[in-house]
C-alpha cells in the first residue's frame, strides 16, 4: 500500500518538468529526495497516516527567483463567512523547501490556502490560494501572492479569507489563470495569445511581483514606509505587511498608480545606457498605467458580438451573441449566433461556432436572461430559446402560446416571485410569463413603448422598461400596466438596472441635447442600429464637441436628482449597467471601449468629496473592445461582453479582407476583484451574496 508521501514522491518528476528554472528544479529534488528518506518511516505508519489526512503538502517558499528560509508557513481551510481554519504549521529550511500534512479526511468543501511570514518585522507576507484541493507540491512566492490576492481581493482581510461560498470557488478557481500555485510560475491563461501579447496583463503582474520582492530585498526603511503609506485606503490605516499593502492596491487598481510606479522605478532604477533593469521578473511596465487591474480575455464557445449577459447560480456567465463567429456579418448583412457559455474561469462551456442554439432561435441582441433553474433567450427573429442550466432545449418553438406572432426580442427581466417579462423590440409590448410558466405566458400592450429594450421588476413588483427609440423609461405596476409612469432620461435608453435601495439606473446611448435619430416603426433591430450608428456618426461629424450618452437615476418614489444625467464628459455611448453589491454602477463603454465604475447612491468608501453619479474610473485595456454589458459575479469580478470591434466593418456592405470579421467584437473580458460581490442570478433588485 503506497502511504500519501510516496504517492506524492511517484508524482515528483512529473511536477518537476512543470516548473522553470534550475534552482526551483533544485528545490523540488531536494524535497524529492527527502520523502524518500521518509518513506519507510511512512510505511510504518501507514494506517494512521491514511486515516488522518487524504495526501501530504510539500513545497518551497521563494522571492526573487531565491530561497526563503526559516519562514513559517501555515496551511488553512475557509468556508463560508467564519473564520478560516488552520490545519498544519511549517518552517522552511536552508533550501526554502517544506512539508506538511495536507488537508484531513472528511474537510470535503471549503478552499484551502497557504500564508507565511519573512523580512523585516515579518513585514513580507505571502499567499498561495490552492483551491478545493492542495496539489502534492506547491511553490509560495510574489506570484502567487499577487494572483491570489486580486482574484481574492473581496474576501481578504489581513491572513484571513472568508465569504459566500459561490465566490470563494470562483476565486480560487481563477488563480491558475494568472500564476500555477503547484511551480509560482505564470498560468496558462495569461500567457495565451489573446492575453501575452495584447494586453499589459501580464506585465502587470510582474510589476506588481517585483514590488513585493524589492519590499523583502531593499535596505531602505523609507522605501518599504512609503509603499505602505502608498497603498493605504482613504482615511484607514496603512498596513502593515505586503499581503495588506496588496489587498489595497488590487481592490482600488485605479488610485495611486504613478506613485506605485515611481517606487518600482526606485527600486530598479532604468540604466542610462538603456538595458533591462535589474528586477526579477521580465517583461514589467514600462510607463506608469491608468490603473493595475489584472484582466484576462476568453474567447470561444460560439461568441462573437456578445450582448446582454446574465450569470447563473453558480457563477457561469452566459450571453447571447449576435452573430456567428467566421460570418463576415455586420448589420447590413449577418447570420446569427446562438448563446455563449462560459465557467466562472472563463472557460468555454457552450459549442464553438454556435454557441447553444434550438428552438428557431437566429441570433440575439439584449435577450438573454437566467432564473434560477433556466435560461431564457429571446431571438432577433422573433423566437425564445428555453434551456436547462445544461444548455439543453426545454421543450420546441410550438410550446409558446404567442409563437409565431412576436417581433425582434430584446431585454428580459425577472422577479422574486418568478415572473418572467419579455421586451418585443419592433411590436412595442412586452411578454409576460407568470411565475415562469411558458404555457401561461401572454402578449401585454403597455402605451408608451418606442422599441423596448431593457427590462427589471422592484420589489414592489412594479415593471421598468426602457425605449431605446425615445429619452424615456416607463414604470407600471404589474395588476394594471395600462397605468404607466412616464421618466424623462437621456436619448436611446438602452439597459437599466435596480439598487439594493429599489432605484433604477439607465444608460442612454445620447445626451438630453443631441438630436434625436428617427427611425421607422417596425423596422428590425440590426436595420434600428445600422441606422442610429449612422447617425451619430453624421452628427459627431458636423459638430464633434456634442457628448456621447449619460446615466440617470430614478428613484424609488420616481424623483431624479437631475435629468440631465450623469457622465463627466466621459460616458461615451454606455449601453449596459450593472450595480454591485455596495450600490456602485458599472456600465459599459460602448463607444469609449472600455468599463465604467460610477459611484452608487453610498460613496463614502471613495475618495472624499465623491458624489453619487461621480465618474470613479474608466478600465481600458488591449483585451477590452467596444462594451455592451457588465455583469457582477458573486467574487466581485466584473465581466464585461464584447460587442463590437471595428466600426468599418459593422456598417460596410462589402468590408475588405483586413476587416470582413471583425464586425463582431471577440469573446468576453473579465476584471479581477474590482466591485463587491453580489448574489446571483439577478432576480429584481441586487443582492448581497
Amino acid at each position: 500500500m503506497r502511504t500519501p508521501i510516496l504517492q506524492t514522491m511517484m508524482r515528483s518528476k512529473h511536477i518537476l518538468r512543470g516548473m522553470v528554472g534550475s534552482r526551483e528544479r533544485e528545490v523540488l529534488e531536494m524535497i524529492r529526495v527527502r520523502w524518500v528518506a521518509a518513506s519507510v518511516a511512512a510505511l510504518a505508519v501507514c494506517s494512521l497516516s491514511q486515516a488522518s489526512f487524504a495526501d501530504d503538502l510539500a513545497g518551497a517558499v521563494r522571492l526573487g527567483g531565491q530561497a526563503v528560509s526559516g519562514a513559517k508557513v501555515i496551511l488553512w481551510r475557509t468556508a463560508g463567512n467564519a473564520a478560516p481554519s488552520s490545519l498544519a504549521e511549517a518552517s522552511t529550511d536552508a533550501s526554502g523547501a517544506f512539508e506538511m500534512p495536507g488537508f484531513p479526511e472528511g474537510k470535503a468543501g471549503g478552499v484551502y490556502y497557504l500564508t507565511t511570514r519573512t523580512g523585516p518585522s515579518d513585514a513580507v507576507a505571502l499567499l498561495s490560494v490552492l483551491g478545493e484541493k492542495a496539489p502534492p507540491a506547491v511553490v509560495v512566492n510574489e506570484l502567487t501572492t499577487v494572483a491570489s490576492v486580486f482574484t481574492n481581493a473581496r474576501f481578504i482581510n489581513g491572513t484571513a479569507i472568508s465569504g459566500n461560498d459561490v465566490g470563494l470557488r470562483i476565486a480560487a478557481g481563477n488563480v491558475p489563470n494568472l500564476v500555477d500555485p503547484s511551480t509560482g510560475t505564470w498560468g496558462k491563461v495569461v500567457l495565451n495569445p489573446l492575453n501575452s501579447s495584447q494586453t499589459a496583463t501580464l506585465a502587470k503582474l510582474n510589476t506588481l511581483g517585483n514590488l513585493i520582492t524589492a519590499f523583502a530585498t531593499t535596505a531602505d526603511a523609507a522605501w518599504r514606509t512609503e509603499f505602505l503609506k502608498t497603498a493605504t485606503a482613504d482615511g484607514a490605516a496603512a498596513p502593515t505587511d505586503t499581503l495588506q499593502a496588496m489587498a489595497g492596491i488590487a481592490r482600488r487598481p485605479w488610485v495611486n498608480t504613478t506613485a506605485l510606479y515611481g517606487l518600482f522605478d526606485a527600486a530598479y532604477p532604468q540604466p542610462k545606457d538603456g538595458a533591462r533593469r535589474d528586477a526579477p521578473l521580465l517583461p514589467y511596465l514600462f510607463h506608469a498605467p491608468s490603473d493595475f487591474a489584472l484582466s484576462l480575455w476568453f474567447d470561444g464557445g460560439g461568441a462573437l458580438a456578445a450582448g446582454k449577459q446574465s450569470i447563473d447560480a453558480d457563477g457561469n456567465i452566459w450571453s447571447g451573441v449576435n452573430w456567428m463567429p467566421g460570418s463576415q456579418s455586420g448589420v447590413a448583412a449577418n447570420i446569427g449566433g446562438g448563446t455563449a457559455k462560459y465557467a466562472p474561469d472563463g472557460t468555454a462551456l457552450s459549442p464553438a461556432i454556435t454557441g447553444f442554439t434550438g428552438m428557431g432561435l437566429d441570433g440575439v441582441g439584449w435577450g438573454t436572461g437566467v432564473s434560477e433553474d433556466k435560461v431564457w433567450i429571446g431571438g432577433l427573429n422573433g423566437t425564445i430559446l428555453l434551456m436547462g442550466l445544461d444548455g439543453k432545449p426545454i421543450g420546441q418553438e410550438s410550446d409558446f402560446p404567442m409563437a409565431g406572432q412576436l417581433g425582434g426580442l430584446m431585454g428580459s427581466g425577472f422577479s422574486e416571485n418568478g415572473d418572467v417579462w419579455m421586451a418585443d423590440g419592433t411590436r412595442n409590448r412586452l411578454l409576460h410569463f407568470p411565475g415562469g410558466r411558458v404555457a401561461d405566458g401572454r402578449i401585454v400592450e403597455v402605451p408608451g413603448l418606442k422599441s423596448p429594450f431593457g427590462v427589471a421588476i422592484d420589489a414592489q413588483n412594479r415593471v421598468w422598461v426602457s425605449n431605446s427609440q425615445s429619452n424615456t423609461v416607463v414604470r407600471f405596476g404589474v395588476d394594471d400596466p395600462s397605468k404607466i409612469e412616464r421618466f424623462t432620461v437621456g436619448g436611446s435608453v438602452r439597459g437599466v438596472a435596480l439598487g439594493s435601495k429599489g432605484n433604477l439606473w439607465a444608460a442612454s446611448n445620447e445626451p438630453p441635447e443631441f438630436p434625436p435619430e428617427k427611425i421607422p416603426d417596425g423596422v428590425p433591430i440590426m436595420v434600428q442600429f445600422e441606422i442610429a450608428l449612422k447617425h451619430m456618426l453624421t452628427v459627431l461629424e458636423e459638430n464633434p464637441k456634442l457628448k456621447t450618452g449619460v446615466l440617470n437615476m430614478i428613484t424609488s418614489d420616481g424623483t431624479q436628482s437631475t435629468s440631465k444625467g450623469y457622465g463627466d464628459g466621459v460616458v461615451s455611448v454606455p449601453w449596459g449597467v450593472s450595480i454591485d453589491g455596495a450600490d456602485d454602477v458599472w456600465f459599459g463603454n460602448f463607444w469609449g471601449r472600455g468599463v465604467g465604475l460610477m459611484a452608487g447612491t453610498d460613496p463614502k468608501s471613495h475618495a472624499a468629496g465623491t458624489k453619487t453619479g461621480d465618474v470613479i474610473h474608466i478600465f481600458q485595456s488591449g483585451a477590452i473592445q467596444m462594451i455592451t454589458d457588465v455583469g457582477i459575479d458573486p467574487a466581485g469580478n466584473d465581466w464585461a461582453a464584447h460587442n463590437w470591434n471595428d466600426l468599418d466593418a459593422v456598417v460596410a456592405k462589402d468590408p475588405t479582407d483586413p476587416i470582413l470579421t471583425k464586425g463582431g467584437g471577440q469573446g468576453v473580458v473579465v476584471l479581477y476583484g474590482v466591485a463587491a460581490p453580489v448574489r446571483t442570478p439577478l432576480l429584481g433588485m441586487v443582492r448581497k451574496p
